[in-house]
């Protein structure tokens, strides 16, 4: 996988009449949506495809670290729902959910590792908050989070682009209902205050916000849930990804191939362009004869190596086109896809696992969730970067124990994840140990005797864990930024230059996998449908 040869026999223009030559296109990312794009062309008979993947390994946000008997998830952990969920049904055709756990399963909305047995909510001052208060707060949440569904589904308005957040809406309702409740007292009223916060954060990292104050509420319900129940892979999520790379050959993915620049609309900007090659590459011998062929679109590699192509299939994370679609684009990507870009939001959810030699919780506690009490009458909580540790929600127990041995899970998102992720392991751990034994109210936990974690952010080819509706955008951002370029054929330009993939080009399932990975195949029929008078069949075979 490591080098890219890319073959230049034909001298046909690819879109011609008579003979044709196999289009050449390119993919860049090998994350589920290049991998799917892929495989999915190749099924259907294009042949000169290549993958130009940054890092030095195929997945981009799947990484399943191998620790003992068990697979431990940097990255993405769950299928989300089952019936029509191409994730779901290649791992149940391929027995990859056979052992799965009824921990490993969950029905209905799930809470990060939610999986059978009792949530500990733990306070500050080390006391755990009784069970019926919790159930009790516990329906009283998801009755508003119900809520916030129906400003979409029902077309409801919101009164101000300042209210329109489901962060601001959540905690108004939430404390009117509190405080009006005549049965509770005053410190059980401040208790449930103060898990509202702890609520809030949880919903952060699930939405991979920096806080729930950000996220859409006219938009929160356009996500859409896909039925059935939600399944951790045993075996590790890496094994999706191995299944869609297995009838890839290992020739077509150019590892550790970072991409500078694509040209786009070259032919139509040649000029421009051939200054640009004279000053830089005309001595450069990794620079291909490239045009030989004509095409429209040249991948200009961190390597100086230039490669032409009819097509590519950009696979980018939001957080890395937020970060560079003006040097990744030339001409420059169209307003409307730069405002869609800027609109969306995407931000940082990172995964802290601690193992313990025994375990100091009880058999029956599945997590414990940090419930600070003097948050209770905070807005949106934000903290300096020496409190970042503030914003870890909860530390979920990985069950079963015969599998993970005795390991939790903790999760941190927005800026304070970056803060973390500056920190040494060892800073890590220490705080995590202090904040247990505090909430926990046992001085005597000793430290793990190993750390793992994540660090999304600070990737520099993925910048971000998922995508989310940020107040201000809609829906249709994440359709432009799906739409190829060019958008017409007005100038008689080659269509279908440049095609966008991955989580965040999908409106309806946007921040999952399923979403990527559909929206890889969605790219590929495009292509398909272009071309298909090349081949046997008028329709794709899936």
């Amino acid at each position: 996988m490591q080098s890219c040869e890319i073959s230049s026999d034909s001298t046909d223009d690819p879109l011609s009449s008579g003979t044709r030559p196999q289009p050449r296109i390119v993919v860049i990312g090998a994350g589920l949506a290049g991998l799917a794009a892929t495989k999915f062309l190749l099924k259907n008979g294009f042949t000169d495809v290549t993958v130009l993947e940054a890092a030095d390994h195929i997945g981009g946000r799947v990484n399943s670290i191998q620790h003992g008997k068990a697979t431990l998830e940097l990255g993405a952990t769950w299928i989300h729902g089952a019936n029509g969920n191409p994730v779901y049904h290649l791992a149940e055709d391929n027995g990859l959910l056979e052992d799965t756990t009824d921990g490993e399963r969950s029905v209905g909305r799930i809470s990060l590792y939610a999986k059978n047995g009792v949530a500990h909510y733990q306070t500050n001052a080390g006391k755990r908050i009784p069970k019926d208060l919790v159930e009790e707060f516990s329906d009283l949440y998801n009755q508003v989070y119900e809520l916030t569904q129906e400003f979409f589904q029902n077309g409801k308005p919101v009164c101000a682009e300042s209210q329109n957040s489901v962060g601001i809406f959540t905690r108004d309702v939430v404390r009117k209902r509190i405080m009006l409740d005549p049965d509770d007292s005053d410190s059980t009223k401040k208790l449930k205050l103060s898990m509202l916060q702890q609520y809030l954060k949880v919903e952060s990292c699930e939405s991979s916000s920096p806080s729930m104050d950000e996220v859409s509420l006219s938009e929160f319900g356009e996500w859409t849930e896909i039925p059935g129940a939600h399944y951790v892979i045993p075996g590790g999520f890496m094994k999706i990804v191995e299944l869609l790379a297995t009838e890839i050959p290992s020739s077509t993915i150019c590892l550790n191939k970072p991409v500078r620049c694509i040209h786009w609309n070259y032919s139509a900007n040649r000029q421009e362009q051939k200054t640009n090659e004279n000053n830089h590459n005309h001595d450069n011998p990794r620079c291909r004869q490239y045009d030989h062929r004509g095409q429209p679109v040249y991948v200009e590699c961190e390597d100086e190596e230039w490669i032409a192509a009819d097509h590519v299939i950009v696979t980018a994370s939001l957080g890395l086109l937020k970060q560079n679609h003006e040097a990744m684009f030339s001409p420059s990507l169209p307003e409307d896809k730069v405002l869609a870009i800027e609109k969306l939001g995407i931000s940082t959810t990172d995964k802290i696992f601690l193992e313990f030699a025994q375990p100091f919780w009880s058999p029956e506690c599945n997590s414990i969730q940090f419930v600070w009490e003097d948050e209770a009458q905070l807005e949106q909580p934000v903290y300096p970067e020496d409190l970042w540790y503030k914003k870890i929600c909860s530390f979920d127990v990985l069950y079963p124990p015969e599998r993970y041995g005795y390991m939790l899970s903790g999760w941190i998102c927005g800026q304070e994840a970056l803060h973390m992720e500056r920190c040494d392991d060892e800073t890590v751990a220490e705080i995590c140990t202090e904040l247990l034994r505090r909430f926990t109210g046992n001085p005597d936990i000793p430290k793990p005797r190993r750390i793992l974690r994540s660090s999304w952010g600070s990737n520099p080819y993925i910048r971000g864990s998922y995508s989310f509706t940020r107040v201000g955008s809609s829906g249709g951002d994440f359709e432009r930024l799906s739409m190829p370029l060019p958008y017409t054929d007005s100038t008689k330009a080659p269509p279908l230059q440049v095609l966008f993939a991955g989580e965040a080009t999908h409106r309806k399932y946007y921040s999952t996998t399923h979403g990527a990975l559909l929206s890889g195949q969605r790219e590929a029929t495009r292509l398909i449908e272009l071309y298909q008078d090349l081949h046997d069949t008028t329709k794709p075979n899936v």
